[in-house]
C-alpha cells in the first residue's frame, strides 16, 4: 500500500505545526521548508480544516494552526481523511467484474490487512510523531536555502 502525495503533504504539513506548537505558520513557510508546492499545500489545508483538524486563520498574523493539541490528532484518522476508502483489488469496487467474485476470499484478507494497518496507525498520535519537535524545527528552518532578494 502507498500512501498519495497528498497524505504525505498532509502529514509533513501536520508535523510541521506540531514542531512550532507556539505560533502560525503560512502555506508559503511550510511549502518553503519542505520544497513542496503551495497550490497542493492549499489543498490539503483546505481539507484538514473542514475535517477539525486545522485552525485556518484568515488575515493579517493569520496562517495556519493545530485545531487540537498533538496528543488528540490520531495518525490513523489524517490517513483516513487524506487516502479515502482504500480499494486495493478490483473486489472492492461496486460493480467489478471479476468472475469468482461471489467466490473468492481475497477480499477478506486484504479488508484485514487494511484494518490491521490502519489499527497501528491508530496507536500513534501526531505528538508522538512530533516528540523531537526540536530538532524538527531546526531542521525545518536551517536546511531551508536563504532566499534571493530582488534588486531592483
Amino acid at each position: 500500500m502507498r500512501l498519495t502525495t497528498f497524505t504525505d503533504y498532509s502529514l509533513r504539513l501536520l508535523i510541521f505545526l506540531a514542531a512550532r506548537p507556539q505560533r502560525r505558520a503560512t502555506i508559503a513557510e511550510i511549502a518553503d521548508a519542505f520544497g513542496i508546492s503551495e497550490n497542493h499545500l492549499m489543498k490539503v489545508s483546505h481539507a484538514l480544516g473542514k475535517a477539525g483538524v486545522l485552525a485556518n486563520v484568515r488575515g493579517k498574523g493569520g496562517g495556519l494552526e493545530l485545531a487540537k493539541a498533538p496528543t488528540a490528532i490520531r495518525v490513523g484518522h489524517v490517513v483516513r481523511i487524506t487516502e479515502g476508502t482504500p480499494h486495493l483489488a478490483e473486489c472492492f469496487d461496486t460493480g467489478n467484474d471479476c468472475r469468482i467474485a461471489r467466490a473468492c476470499n481475497l477480499r477478506t484478507v486484504l479488508d484485514d490487512a487494511v484494518q490491521a494497518f490502519y489499527a497501528v496507525l491508530d496507536r500513534y498520535t501526531l505528538d508522538d510523531i512530533a516528540r523531537n519537535r526540536n530538532v524538527l524545527s531546526r531542521m525545518l528552518v536551517l536546511s531551508r536555502p536563504a532566499r534571493r532578494r530582488r534588486v531592483l
